[in-house]
């Protein structure tokens, strides 16, 4: 700190935060972070840390070619270009040197194929041909443990339980803020204090999608999710881009944990919608299942039997065997001695139901999927089994719609040096944005596991580098 304040100052201490903080007194800036809450980590650190990257050396280590390029081209390609894209092209092409930055501070992604998000190594985060989904051991809360130590190593100052109140400005520029009635003033400020899907009006306002799911709405987010970044923004006439964007992940109607908390539904089970017909592989990845499940009335009926019911996993919240049945005692999820009797319960055809299940017994018990290929799906998360049949009386049919609200993709709009721009698309002087605070990466539809810890941490190194080089 000089005379004058600090060369950056962060607004908030998760992934972006952190990676804009290292990433600047790493280039001998002196940078105070301030953090809402009583420790760092928000929501990166209750994730299970999924980077998505291409052209990494954990990815070659497997024989796997890949490029940023061929990142970028389907990352464009699934959200419709409705993306800007040199910010894409920015993003895509930095991820993969973050990666590396992190596997040197100390985060460790094995060189070994992983089933799935919480096995560590290299995994399908979402509906790409080549796997980008990079598995650190200790999960996200490893990621904030390895970024906090860089962060205290290289003398960034941080203040925890201080919620920065507003921005200042002089001149147009922004440079400083104003924090438990105090001014301190910085050459350039990052702002990376999350979303806001903890604050209900605004979620009304920028991703009233999440409201639809009423009472079953559950937030993972992190509690300091409350929209500061807009707040901030209005102050200073910055664009907003991303409205109306989110991720919701489709979950039954009793769960409200993390699915590593609340279990997972099983594996014999049939999803179905109105017409009592199946409309999609039961594990597609949440990059498309939500857009699949709002296309056929906005939920489905997830159909199992008892066998798959009583075989659950013990030790899981909500996907357990005393908890689905106590659901069903409580005639919230429903139950039947028949498939024709479960038809009339949740106001399907019985026949159609009835012909549903008939044919998907003749076809995943036998490893195959004629239909959605849920075998190609089942065989890249490492199921060494087939489905058991759906034949074992009685029958439960639960409510799966998107209810989990992980992150918002409202925010401040940003160049591809994550420069915060003005509603003329011009750049506000001294103010950098990254993470869900920073907006146009995360697009309307989520490239896959990995992709908001790779944003955040990938834009947090690009902001915090420029932050660091600004000039007052």
């Amino acid at each position: 700190m000089t005379d004058e304040g600090f060369d950056v100052i962060v607004i908030g201490g998760g992934g972006a935060g952190l990676a804009a903080a290292a990433t600047a007194a790493e280039l001998g800036a002196s940078v105070l972070l301030f953090e809402s809450e009583r420790e760092l980590g928000g929501s990166t650190q209750l994730s299970a840390g999924l980077f998505t990257a291409a052209g990494t050396s954990v990815q070659a280590a497997l024989g796997i070619e890949d490029t940023p390029q061929r990142f970028f081209q389907h990352y464009m390609d699934l959200n419709q270009w409705l993306l800007g894209p040199g910010l894409i092209a920015a993003f895509c092409e930095n991820a993969g040197p973050t990666l590396e930055w992190l596997l040197g501070l100390g985060v460790e992604v094995p060189a070994k194929v992983s089933a799935n998000a919480h096995m560590p190594g290299l995994c399908q985060a979402g509906v790409e041909d080549v796997w980008r989904g990079h598995v650190p051991r200790d999960q996200g809360y490893g990621l904030v443990q390895v970024l906090a130590k860089a962060v205290r190593d290289r003398g960034v100052e941080v203040v925890l339980n201080t919620r920065v109140q507003r921005l200042l400005t002089e001149n147009r520029r922004v440079c400083g803020v104003v924090a438990d009635d105090l001014e301190v003033r910085a050459s350039a400020v990052v702002v990376a204090s999350g979303g806001f899907a903890q604050d209900g009006e605004l979620l009304a306002r920028y991703y009233p999608a999440a409201l639809r799911a009423g009472e079953d709405l559950f937030v993972v987010a992190a509690e300091g999710s409350r929209g500061d970044h807009l707040r901030f923004g209005e102050e200073v006439g910055a664009s907003v881009a991303g409205d109306g964007w989110g991720l919701m992940l489709p979950t039954a109607y009793f769960q409200r944990l993390h699915h590593w908390q609340s279990g997972f539904p099983p594996k014999s089970r049939v999803y179905v919608d109105a017409t009592g017909r199946r409309v999609m592989d039961e594990d597609a990845s949440y990059a498309v299942s939500t857009g699949i499940i709002e296309a056929h009335g906005g939920f489905v009926w997830a159909i199992f039997d008892e066998r798959a019911r009583r075989t659950l996993p013990p030790g899981y919240a909500h996907w357990d065997a005393d908890h689905v049945a106590a659901e069903a005692d409580a005639g919230r999820t429903v139950r039947a001695g028949t498939l024709a009797g479960l038809a009339a319960e949740i106001g399907v055809p019985a026949g159609t139901l009835e012909a549903t299940v008939r044919r998907w017994n003749g076809q995943l018990p036998h490893g195959r999927d004629d239909d959605f290929q849920r075998h190609r799906t089942l065989a890249n998360k490492g199921s060494q089994e087939n489905p058991e049949p759906i034949d074992d009386a009685p029958f439960y049919a639960a409510r799966v719609l998107p209810a989990e609200l992980v992150c918002t993709h409202a925010g401040l709009e940003i160049n591809a040096g994550a420069a915060v721009l003005d509603e003329r698309g011009e750049v506000i002087p001294g103010l950098f944005a990254a993470g869900e605070a920073g907006a146009g990466v995360l697009g309307q539809r989520y490239v896959g596991g990995g992709n908001a810890v790779a944003n955040a941490l990938t834009m947090g190194r690009i902001a915090g580098r420029n932050a660091a080089t600004t000039q007052r």
